[in-house]
């Protein structure tokens, strides 16, 4: 009897962290693109949650008002972001490119608002649905079981490391991007055009937006509840570190685990709801031990 028992609960702690590793893979989507834009640009980009809304409207769009086949849609629409990635880079924050990190995050901000406003002006407030192309149901393996909706995740957020590793280390540009982050100045010495560098990392951080607005909104559906996915990214950049994209895996995993142990066996203790307050603690204690994440570099100013 007690060795059932320990069997049991043995199984509902797997259960609960493999859980949670998947959802941490879908936390490292939405965490991708901030760290994109971060580090090819410098900017803290508070607006995350609604260019991720405006991805899963997008996607939408493409899929379910125009009809556009699956394997075509996904691309048109990670194109469609990725030129609007462009535009908010090249008119909205190039002209502040030089100014205090104070003015670019309230011009983030305020880009939030207004991509807030648009979507809601354009697609009206009522939840739209996002055509079911992920599998549904659960797979069942070693007696657990899992959403297919969040296994399919996570091999999308997989790929999509992938292919990020790939252009970092073997494109031209890739490897001009790094050099940026490095050192700016720099990078602009030896001839990077600083301009194009922010600009592809705008662009690709909103081809990243529609794959997540397609991942979170066949999830929750399409409305604004998708935007309050934005504060879920500063717990997983913050522990894996602002400029690493394997970081933003890695810290997207430990989050979803935390959220879901927590969920699991804390939140009938201390209340329900715990489970969104775990990550931020989190975060307070990885800020106060390691600020820069586990991945991230620690800045050294000579003076």
């Amino acid at each position: 009897m007690r060795r059932r028992k320990r069997w049991s609960v043995m199984g509902e702690f797997v259960q609960l962290t493999a859980n949670g590793a998947l959802l941490g893979f879908m936390y490292a989507i939405l965490a991708m693109g901030f760290v994109l834009v971060f580090k090819g640009s410098g900017v803290i980009n508070f607006s995350q949650g609604e260019l991720v809304l405006l991805g899963a409207y997008v996607v939408s769009w493409v899929l379910a008002t125009l009809g556009v086949p699956f394997w075509l849609g996904i691309p048109l629409a990670a194109l469609v972001c990725a030129v609007a990635g462009v535009l908010i880079e090249r008119f909205a924050l190039r002209r502040l490119l030089n100014e205090s990190m104070l003015a670019l995050i309230m011009a983030t901000i305020a880009l939030g608002s207004i991509i807030r406003g648009l979507m809601s002006l354009i697609f009206g407030d009522r939840t739209r649905s996002m055509p079911e192309i992920l599998p549904t149901g659960t797979y069942e393996v070693l007696g657990l079981r899992f959403s297919a909706l969040m296994v399919w995740a996570a091999v999308i957020g997989l790929l999509l490391l992938g292919a990020l590793a790939w252009f970092f280390s073997k494109t031209k540009l890739g490897l001009a991007m790094q050099a940026v982050a490095d050192d700016r100045v720099a990078a602009q010495s030896l001839g990077m055009s600083l301009g194009v560098v922010n600009a592809t990392a705008w662009a690709i951080a909103g081809a990243v937006a529609a794959l997540a607005g397609f991942v979170w909104g066949s999830f929750l559906g399409v409305d604004g509840r998708l935007i309050a996915l934005g504060a879920l990214i500063f717990p997983v950049v913050i522990l894996g570190g602002l400029e690493s994209i394997p970081g933003a895996v890695i810290g997207g995993i430990v989050v979803g685990i935390v959220e879901s142990l927590s969920a699991g066996y804390l939140d009938d203790v201390v209340g329900g709801g715990f489970s969104t307050v775990a990550p931020l603690l989190l975060l307070l204690v990885v800020l106060l031990v390691r600020p820069y994440g586990l991945f991230g570099r620690p800045e050294i100013e000579r003076v």
